[in-house]
């Protein structure tokens, strides 16, 4: 078989991606196999791959990779969410821009009917952009936050918690966004500290010649204002009590309140109570029954209640309120003054307080199991650090508004009568409700009216691992992957998201949702800064494929990506992951141009293949164990290391025949064995290279393909073939330092001794170590020496000392303080373990192990210190 010079990802990826999905191997169904099932976080229908999508699935498709090549039933489930904000926001966008339409024009049904034509056209093309990054996901159970199943279990849920009393419809203040013209829940909230200004402003006593002094960032809500409070601990207004103001330019009189909410601290101690437009001034004024006046349009323009300012929009409001408290003598000055802004996370557009009748779930109710769940580590997470955030939200939850005025999204399955509210899976089944409770039997389902609003998009969301499965209406999938493996996400969404799965789950199952969650970090740049495309940082995902294949990407993407921490990308990263498809391609090449031949392996042969075999078994066991510590980066760069550093440019180097010889047969099926078994290791993070290499290694039997391949178990290993092989590799590096240190060409072969007595090499080395040291330090077969041979210099390799016949090349006084040099070293490395050891307190109360292995160190020192000491006496014999 020709085999190609160069790796083609271009080439590659396709024809086995193609090829994987012919065979089947997504496909999930329950079965006698121990299952292993995830759940994409579903990406917005709107969006398209980027760096978080890249990292985040990235590891999802290792873990399915990894469960399906252990035999597990390996069950990975995409699908998008219909993000009922941003969605809604793209096709207004693409109506107005494309078609000339406005949603108002429409109507809803009208422009829900256009809704679903976008969304059939534009989305989910996410989903096809992660096949070219290789995600191994079942396809064929694709799934949609607002298909009929997932609609119904939402529809079903809303129900469920009305019924039991857990859920309501309330006038409270919101998050409003007057963008999107919706309300926003408290974590679609996001809040930084922006530059504004404070704004002193005078209020007239009514009926004195005094004044108070107010201090606020928003003059514009002045026309709304319906008291000003002050602190009843505040001396400086106790004359006041009963008292009333003139609110400025309105005229209109309002009551002095007392309230210790008041921070006597703050400005003058004076404060605003406008209840329409601030969440606190409403819990103050309900306090104080004080009169309600809201200015604002639900667009945030004022209305009739702002006077003067009726018509603008509320940026330019306070801009015209300032001239007009100027004008008439109300304003004192003007500050600087930085405050934390509350924008919304989907329009960024500044949110505004507003009073409104929505509805709530009773997150007091719930929340219960899904902390102790978590607390007591039935729900585990990586890193555990996380535990204490979710711990903090989790206690101090507040309920949780779910209507969004909004028509994309599931409808609320609430219908009126009058003043009168029926919840019902259906029109028809609230209509019987209603003629039951109302007693009007002559009541026809016109005559109710439903709720015009929908449900937050995280309302259908937490509901994700039981409506996946159909979970509300059958058994047989829930029964089998429900609680699913492990919850791959981000940890920003840990509130939104992860909470209120766990909520969920205990809530309508009696179960958490997932036994694991492994919270990834954010995509950052060099810099640290988060990846975005203002920044103009974010590189484009799958050019980034396109120019380093799938599998460097994943590489570069997973190296970068430790344990629960932020992911600093590098796109040399990439590139590294590129080269190192290629050195496994060069090593395959290599090896299937071998020729060989029936005879005995030599003793240097039989040397490497034991110490390879130990080292893969080795690795199987160290990967296992960072597996389940979701350490993946570190398990791929251990990989990497053994494949890199181990087989190619060790191994193979050993084994390689001269030109024109033959290899040993035995030894070359070792070599392509060993070949397999790191292919199938690699496998779940570099799927295309490895499934590649796999059937080019030999002629593969139909379906005998690497994806599903068994993975390598841990067979019995020698410590001490790795460890020697580990010295011997120290060994041959000490050597070539030496020959580099004093320009010693390499084709000149170095007598080369240890210091020892009788036969026996002490550093352990067998005769086929000693021959891999002849060949790679171009060296003569090693001897024992009792003395320093003269005229020769001496090294240390770990604990042994080494002579070679190089004094004729060697600088001694630069010799001689290099030594004098590791002797202070070695000297202050033995005094501080010996304090260590001198310490009863340690000696007393370590464990036993870490107490003897300090003794060691101390042990292992001296000699050390021995063998530098007499090297010192040496050189001076040879000055």
């Amino acid at each position: 078989m020709d085999i190609s010079k160069h790796f083609s990802p271009e080439s590659t990826e396709k024809k086995w991606y193609d090829h994987w999905k012919t065979r089947g191997y997504f496909k999930s169904e329950p079965d006698d196999r121990e299952p292993f099932s995830i759940l994409i976080p579903p990406p917005n229908v709107t969006g398209v791959l980027h760096m978080g999508h890249m990292l985040n699935n990235t590891i999802q498709d290792v873990l399915i990779r990894r469960a399906r090549n252990q035999g597990k039933n390996a069950c990975w489930v995409p699908g998008t969410d219909h993000a009922s904000i941003a969605t809604e926001a793209k096709v207004v966008r693409w109506l107005r821009d494309e078609k000339g339409l406005s949603k108002g024009e429409l109507g809803r049904e009208e422009f829900l009917k256009y809704a679903w034509e976008w969304t059939d056209k534009y989305g989910g093309i996410i989903l096809n952009q992660l096949q070219r990054l290789g995600a191994s996901a079942d396809w064929d159970r694709t799934v949609f936050t607002m298909d009929d199943k997932r609609s119904d279990h939402v529809i079903q849920a809303f129900v469920d918690l009305y019924r039991s009393d857990k859920l309501y419809r309330g006038l409270r203040m919101v998050n409003w966004d007057p963008e999107a013209q919706t309300v926003l829940s408290n974590e679609e909230v996001l809040y930084a500290e922006e530059n504004g200004k404070l704004y002193h402003v005078k209020y007239p006593v009514e009926g004195e010649s005094e004044y108070l002094v107010i201090a606020t960032t928003r003059p514009e809500t002045i026309m709304a204002d319906t008291a000003v409070a002050v602190n009843p601990k505040d001396e400086r207004y106790s004359h006041l009590e009963g008292k009333r103001v003139l609110v400025p330019i309105a005229n209109r009189s309002v009551p002095i309140i007392f309230d210790e909410y008041v921070d006597m601290e703050f400005g003058t101690g004076a404060l605003k109570i406008t209840p329409a437009h601030d969440p606190n001034d409403y819990e103050i004024g309900l306090s104080h029954e004080l009169e309600v006046v809201d200015m604002f349009n639900p667009n945030a323009s004022v209305n009739i209640n702002g006077g003067p300012l009726e018509g603008l929009d509320r940026f330019d409001a306070r801009e015209r309120m300032t001239e007009l408290l100027q004008e008439n003598g109300y304003l004192i000055k003007i500050e600087d003054h930085t405050h934390k802004v509350g924008r919304s996370e989907r329009t960024n557009s500044v949110v505004e307080p507003r009073l409104s009748k929505q509805w709530y779930v009773n997150m007091q109710e719930l929340v219960k199991p899904a902390l102790d769940g978590v607390l007591e580590k039935d729900v585990m997470f990586f890193p555990e650090n996380m535990i204490n955030t979710y711990k903090h939200w989790m206690t101090n939850i507040k309920d949780w508004c779910i209507s969004r005025q909004l028509w994309w999204g599931h409808r609320i399955p609430a219908w009126y009568y009058e003043d009168k509210v029926f919840v019902a899976l259906t029109a028809e089944e609230a209509l019987d409700i209603a003629k039951r409770e109302l007693g009007r039997p002559d009541i026809q389902v016109h005559d109710l009216r439903q709720d015009e609003d929908v449900l937050d998009t995280w309302f259908s969301s937490w509901l994700w691992p039981i409506s996946v499965f159909n979970g509300f209406r059958h058994e047989r999938e829930m029964e089998y992957y429900y609680p699913t493996s492990v919850l791959v996400t981000g940890w920003d969404i840990i509130f939104l998201w992860v909470a209120r799965m766990i909520i969920a789950g205990y809530e309508w199952r009696g179960e958490k949702p997932f036994q694991h969650v492994y919270f990834t970090g954010m995509v950052r740049d060099k810099q640290r800064r988060k990846m975005s495309k203002s920044l103009g940082n974010s590189p484009d995902a799958l050019k980034l494929i396109d120019e380093y294949g799938a599998d460097g990407v994943r590489f570069g993407m997973l190296s970068c990506s430790p344990a629960g921490g932020d992911l600093l990308f590098d796109e040399s990263l990439c590139e590294q992951g590129r080269n190192f498809s290629n050195k496994i391609w060069n090593a395959m090449r290599l090896v299937k141009g071998w020729e060989a031949k029936n005879m005995p392996a030599d003793a240097s042969e039989t040397v490497a293949v034991d110490w390879m075999r130990s080292k893969i078994s080795n690795t199987i066991e160290e990967l296992d164990k960072l597996m389940g510590q979701y350490r993946i980066s570190e398990a791929m760069i251990r990989l990497y290391s053994l494949i890199w550093n181990d087989f190619c440019s060790w191994y193979l180097e050993i084994i390689k025949p001269s030109r024109g010889e033959k290899i040993c047969q035995d030894i070359l099926d070792e070599t392509f064995q060993f070949f397999e078994d790191l292919m199938i290791l690699l496998h779940p993070f570099m799927p295309f290279i490895t499934e590649e290499i796999w059937h080019q290694i030999k002629q593969r039997e139909d379906g005998e393909d690497c994806i599903i391949a068994p993975v390598p178990t841990k067979g019995s290993y020698s410590r001490d073939s790795i460890q020697l092989m580990d010295d011997l590799r120290t060994l041959v590096t000490r050597v070539r330092e030496v020959r580099n240190k004093y320009g010693i060409s390499f084709s000149e072969s170095l007598d080369i001794q240890i210091e020892g007595e009788g036969d026996q090499i002490s550093a352990g080395f067998s005769d086929g170590h000693c021959l891999i040291l002849e060949k790679f330090a171009k060296v003569t077969p090693l001897k024992t020496t009792s003395e320093h041979p003269n005229g020769w210099m001496c090294f240390l390799s770990g604990n042994h000392k080494y002579f070679v016949n190089a004094g004729k090349y060697i600088d001694l006084d630069s010799e001689r303080s290099r030594l004098i040099k590791e002797k202070e070293q070695a000297q202050g490395f033995l005094n501080a373990v010996d304090r260590k050891l001198s310490n009863k307190k340690f000696v007393d109360n370590a464990p036993l192990e870490v107490v003897e292995r300090e003794r060691k160190k101390l042990a292992d020192g001296k000699e050390r210190l021995r063998i530098i000491s007499e090297s010192l006496v040496e050189l001076e014999k040879m000055a």
